[in-house]
């Protein structure tokens, strides 16, 4: 849990794109592997949103 303190909103953020473009890019060849990915980035999209508002 140390670790999640440490992480910016901004890095929470860029990691849900390349978790984003990730699954788009196996979206064909693992359907398993897609919805993995894209469950991922919206985790960690709202992480960094809910880090975001409790900064201010």
């Amino acid at each position: 849990m140390n670790f999640y303190h440490k992480l910016t909103p901004l890095n929470l953020y860029l990691l849900s794109v390349l978790c984003f473009v990730a699954a788009n890019l196996i979206r064909n060849n693992s359907i398993i592997g897609y919805y993995v990915f894209l469950v991922f980035g919206v985790i960690c999209f709202i992480l960094g949103l809910t880090k975001r508002i409790q900064s201010k």
